[in-house]
């Protein structure tokens, strides 16, 4: 069976509060997340997984300096999100983050 690869694109995080990156509507394994910093000068950013209102953060306060970036899943990891669950990002300036999030989608069981 072939894997479905999807991206999805997110400019300009939020901050004081969460932007949502990606709301799972199957059981998808999310393969990358990049976040590029846009500001002159360092950020930071969190992401969390929310499901059934329980938050699970996959980092908090990671810093990215000036004309930098982050890739949070790398080396062939994976992160499962069932049926629901929502990726969400905030930084520490708005507007300061671009976000890409790389998932194949509707994994078999």
């Amino acid at each position: 069976m072939a894997q479905d690869f999807e991206s999805l694109f997110q400019t300009k995080i939020q901050s004081g509060s969460f932007t949502t990156l990606m709301t799972s509507d199957s059981d998808d394994a999310v393969i990358g997340i990049r976040f590029a910093n846009l500001h002159s000068g360092s950020v930071s950013v969190d992401a969390k997984i929310t499901r059934s209102a329980t938050d699970f953060h996959l980092i908090k306060n990671a810093p990215i300096p000036a004309g930098g970036s982050l890739e949070l899943i790398d080396g062939g990891s994976k992160v499962v999100m069932l049926n629901g669950d929502v990726l969400k990002a905030q930084a520490s300036l708005t507007g300061s983050i671009d976000a890409i999030v790389s998932f194949i989608d509707t994994i078999s069981e």
